[in-house]
């Protein structure tokens, strides 16, 4: 196996990959976050977070149909400039630190991230080109531990926008936050061999939960379900910052 993963290993990150898979395919976001938090409570995240990323371009790809009509581009535009800006120095800030500390950094952003989802937090005024811009740099800072959607989800959560228009609108950002980062990630040794096999072991799994969580997009209210995912961050971080605690 990939990384040297054991098969009860592997076994429980499939599970969770798939679970992460549905709520891509029905949220458009949290799909990094739900499972390299749970990586995180097995094993080193950070050779999984390349592997994260090759999976949510991936997923864009099965999606890609379905979305077309609905994405904001203005909006992806600004907040991919201010990610551009920061995604050089946080990867290398990540590189820099060991194994527990990535684990309570990545389990605890991912708990105030979430928590900020959670209390209904909400813009009282439109925000122009520079309050996006700067979201765009919070996300880069956050996307080297593999959760740089979160901000944005966050952001956009808070402001009145179709389910649809949030939905396609992460999707894209996400990928294009993930094109910048997978080439750091490379000079900084971090994409292998193992990376690009995991990758491929996970394809009919990723095509799997996006399938399904797409089904469930068009029957029910993607905001129910964010909670939902949002619940579940909350969870998996608050076990990944006790298990760093106490390794």
């Amino acid at each position: 196996m990939p990384f040297d993963l054991g098969p009860g290993t592997a076994a429980a990150l499939a599970i969770a990959l798939l679970a992460a898979a549905f709520v891509r395919g029905y949220s458009g976001f949290g799909f990094s976050a739900i499972f390299i938090a749970f990586a995180a409570l097995f094993t080193n995240p950070l050779p999984l977070i390349p592997v994260v990323f090759a999976c949510e371009i991936m997923m864009t790809a099965f999606q890609a149909r379905g979305i077309r009509g609905h994405i904001d581009w203005r909006r992806i535009g600004w907040l991919m400039l201010g990610a551009a800006v920061a995604l050089p120095f946080s990867v290398a800030v990540m590189l820099s630190i060991g194994e527990d500390t990535a684990r309570i950094t990545i389990s605890g952003l991912i708990l105030l991230l979430a928590l900020i989802l959670l209390s209904g937090w909400t813009l009282q005024r439109r925000i122009g080109a520079l309050g996006h811009g700067s979201v765009g740099i919070v996300s880069g800072m956050c996307n080297s531990a593999g959760i740089g959607g979160l901000p944005v989800a966050a952001f956009m959560s808070a402001q009145p926008m179709q389910a649809a228009t949030f939905r396609a609108t992460m999707i894209v950002y996400l990928t294009g936050l993930d094109l910048i980062t997978l080439p750091l990630l490379w000079i900084g040794g971090l994409v292998t061999w193992d990376t690009m096999i995991a990758a491929l072991l996970a394809f009919p799994i990723l095509g799997l939960g996006v399938w399904l969580g797409g089904r469930r997009f068009l029957a029910a209210s993607p905001s129910a379900f964010r909670r939902s995912a949002v619940l579940l961050l909350l969870m998996l971080s608050a076990l990944g910052l006790i298990r760093a605690m106490v390794s």
